[in-house]
Protein backbone atom coordinates (compact mmCIF):
# COMPACT_ATOMS: atom_id res chain seq x y z
CA UNK A 1 0.00 0.00 0.00
CA UNK A 2 1.24 3.30 -0.94
CA UNK A 3 0.56 6.07 1.71
CA UNK A 4 1.02 9.91 1.06
CA UNK A 5 1.44 11.89 4.48
CA UNK A 6 0.47 15.34 3.34
CA UNK A 7 -0.48 18.44 5.46
CA UNK A 8 -4.29 18.34 5.97
CA UNK A 9 -6.89 20.73 4.02
CA UNK A 10 -9.80 22.11 5.24
CA UNK A 11 -11.74 19.90 2.86
CA UNK A 12 -10.19 17.33 4.82
CA UNK A 13 -12.26 17.73 8.22
CA UNK A 14 -14.90 15.10 7.32
CA UNK A 15 -12.70 12.26 6.95
CA UNK A 16 -10.29 13.61 9.66
CA UNK A 17 -13.75 13.41 11.83
CA UNK A 18 -14.00 10.18 10.68
CA UNK A 19 -11.06 8.52 12.31
CA UNK A 20 -11.10 11.11 15.55
CA UNK A 21 -14.57 10.91 16.92
CA UNK A 22 -14.62 6.72 16.59
CA UNK A 23 -11.61 7.36 19.01
CA UNK A 24 -13.15 10.09 20.89
CA UNK A 25 -15.91 8.33 21.50
CA UNK A 26 -14.77 5.02 22.77
CA UNK A 27 -12.68 7.19 25.49
CA UNK A 28 -9.55 4.46 25.84
CA UNK A 29 -6.58 6.00 24.40
CA UNK A 30 -7.24 10.33 24.60
CA UNK A 31 -7.88 12.18 27.69
CA UNK A 32 -10.43 13.79 26.30
CA UNK A 33 -14.40 14.58 27.00
CA UNK A 34 -16.54 11.31 25.46
CA UNK A 35 -19.25 13.81 24.40
CA UNK A 36 -17.14 16.22 22.46
CA UNK A 37 -18.62 17.89 19.98
CA UNK A 38 -17.28 18.19 16.42
CA UNK A 39 -16.82 21.48 16.82
CA UNK A 40 -15.05 21.08 19.83
CA UNK A 41 -12.76 18.23 18.21
CA UNK A 42 -12.16 20.42 14.88
CA UNK A 43 -11.00 23.09 16.97
CA UNK A 44 -8.33 20.59 19.21
CA UNK A 45 -7.01 18.31 16.50
CA UNK A 46 -6.54 21.35 13.82
CA UNK A 47 -5.88 24.25 16.44
CA UNK A 48 -3.60 26.97 15.56
CA UNK A 49 -1.25 25.87 17.69
CA UNK A 50 -0.90 22.66 15.45
CA UNK A 51 0.43 21.45 12.15
CA UNK A 52 -1.71 18.72 11.14
CA UNK A 53 -1.28 15.90 8.55
CA UNK A 54 -3.17 13.03 7.15
CA UNK A 55 -2.37 9.96 5.15
CA UNK A 56 -3.41 8.86 2.56
CA UNK A 57 -3.96 5.89 -0.24
CA UNK A 58 -6.01 6.26 -3.12
CA UNK A 59 -7.37 9.47 -1.87
CA UNK A 60 -8.88 7.97 0.96
CA UNK A 61 -7.78 9.49 4.45
CA UNK A 62 -7.04 6.43 6.42
CA UNK A 63 -5.00 8.23 9.19
CA UNK A 64 -4.41 11.74 11.02
CA UNK A 65 -1.53 13.27 12.93
CA UNK A 66 -0.81 16.56 14.62
CA UNK A 67 2.29 17.92 15.57
CA UNK A 68 2.76 21.38 18.39
CA UNK A 69 5.56 22.27 20.36
CA UNK A 70 4.78 20.53 23.37
CA UNK A 71 5.77 23.31 25.91
CA UNK A 72 6.45 27.41 25.09
CA UNK A 73 9.73 29.02 25.55
CA UNK A 74 12.41 27.16 27.44
CA UNK A 75 10.58 23.79 26.45
CA UNK A 76 10.12 24.88 23.00
CA UNK A 77 12.75 22.64 21.69
CA UNK A 78 11.00 19.49 22.48
CA UNK A 79 7.69 18.89 20.30
CA UNK A 80 4.44 16.44 21.05
CA UNK A 81 2.02 14.54 18.61
CA UNK A 82 -1.43 13.00 18.49
CA UNK A 83 -1.90 9.96 16.62
CA UNK A 84 -5.30 8.52 15.27
CA UNK A 85 -5.65 5.85 12.73
CA UNK A 86 -8.93 4.41 11.04
CA UNK A 87 -10.75 1.84 13.02
CA UNK A 88 -11.15 -0.35 9.72
CA UNK A 89 -7.11 0.51 8.81
CA UNK A 90 -5.78 -0.66 11.75
CA UNK A 91 -2.88 -3.22 11.94
CA UNK A 92 -1.46 -1.76 8.48
CA UNK A 93 1.58 -0.09 9.51
CA UNK A 94 -0.43 3.51 8.73
CA UNK A 95 0.54 4.26 12.82
CA UNK A 96 4.29 3.49 12.58
CA UNK A 97 4.56 5.49 8.90
CA UNK A 98 2.91 8.82 10.43
CA UNK A 99 5.24 8.43 13.02
CA UNK A 100 8.62 8.22 11.10
CA UNK A 101 6.83 10.86 9.21
CA UNK A 102 6.21 12.90 12.22
CA UNK A 103 10.05 12.34 13.76
CA UNK A 104 11.77 13.50 9.89
CA UNK A 105 9.79 16.63 10.11
CA UNK A 106 9.99 17.68 13.13
CA UNK A 107 13.80 17.75 12.82
CA UNK A 108 13.31 19.83 9.91
CA UNK A 109 11.22 22.24 12.01
CA UNK A 110 14.64 22.28 14.36
CA UNK A 111 12.82 20.47 17.75
CA UNK A 112 15.56 18.44 19.34
CA UNK A 113 13.52 15.40 21.05
CA UNK A 114 9.95 14.12 20.87
CA UNK A 115 6.99 13.95 24.28
CA UNK A 116 4.39 11.82 24.61
CA UNK A 117 2.96 13.26 27.79
CA UNK A 118 0.10 11.01 27.98
CA UNK A 119 -0.14 7.28 26.43
CA UNK A 120 -2.55 4.93 28.47
CA UNK A 121 -1.20 1.68 29.62
CA UNK A 122 -3.46 -0.12 28.30
CA UNK A 123 -2.71 0.96 25.39
CA UNK A 124 -0.39 -1.72 24.89
CA UNK A 125 0.00 -1.68 20.72
CA UNK A 126 0.98 2.02 20.72
CA UNK A 127 3.21 1.32 23.36
CA UNK A 128 5.16 -1.35 21.57
CA UNK A 129 5.07 0.86 18.53
CA UNK A 130 6.99 3.87 20.45
CA UNK A 131 9.58 1.55 21.76
CA UNK A 132 10.17 0.28 18.92
CA UNK A 133 10.42 3.78 17.07
CA UNK A 134 13.23 4.64 19.91
CA UNK A 135 10.60 5.78 22.69
CA UNK A 136 11.83 5.32 26.65
CA UNK A 137 9.19 5.62 29.22
CA UNK A 138 10.23 8.04 31.27
CA UNK A 139 7.38 8.60 33.33
CA UNK A 140 4.33 6.88 35.05
CA UNK A 141 1.59 8.55 36.59
CA UNK A 142 -0.09 6.33 38.59
CA UNK A 143 -3.83 6.03 37.57
CA UNK A 144 -3.77 9.07 36.06
CA UNK A 145 -6.58 7.68 33.22
CA UNK A 146 -10.22 6.81 34.09
CA UNK A 147 -10.54 3.82 31.33
CA UNK A 148 -14.03 2.80 30.59
CA UNK A 149 -13.66 -0.83 30.55
CA UNK A 150 -10.43 -1.22 33.34
CA UNK A 151 -10.86 1.69 35.43
CA UNK A 152 -7.99 3.58 36.80
CA UNK A 153 -5.14 2.99 34.86
CA UNK A 154 -1.67 4.48 34.50
CA UNK A 155 -0.49 6.93 32.10
CA UNK A 156 2.97 7.41 30.74
CA UNK A 157 5.12 9.83 29.45
CA UNK A 158 7.44 8.77 26.49
CA UNK A 159 10.57 10.65 25.07
CA UNK A 160 12.84 10.23 21.99
CA UNK A 161 15.51 12.38 21.45
CA UNK A 162 15.89 13.59 17.40
CA UNK A 163 19.14 15.12 17.31
CA UNK A 164 22.73 14.60 18.36
CA UNK A 165 22.63 16.92 21.35
CA UNK A 166 22.83 15.33 24.50
CA UNK A 167 19.04 15.73 26.48
CA UNK A 168 20.11 12.98 28.63
CA UNK A 169 18.03 13.48 31.35
CA UNK A 170 19.50 15.24 34.78
CA UNK A 171 18.14 13.40 37.84
CA UNK A 172 19.47 16.03 40.36
CA UNK A 173 17.18 18.99 42.00
CA UNK A 174 20.06 20.84 42.22
CA UNK A 175 22.07 23.11 39.57
CA UNK A 176 26.39 23.18 39.38
CA UNK A 177 27.64 25.74 41.55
Amino acid sequence: MTLLIRPARAEDWPAIWNIVEPTIRAGETYALDTAMSEEAGRAYWLGQDKETFVAESEKTVLGTYYLRTNQPGGGAHVCNCGYMTHPHATGRGIARQMCLHSLEYAQTRGYRAMQFNFVVSTNERAVRLWQSLGFHIVGRLPLAFRHPKYGDVDALVMFRQLSATDLTPRTSLHHPA
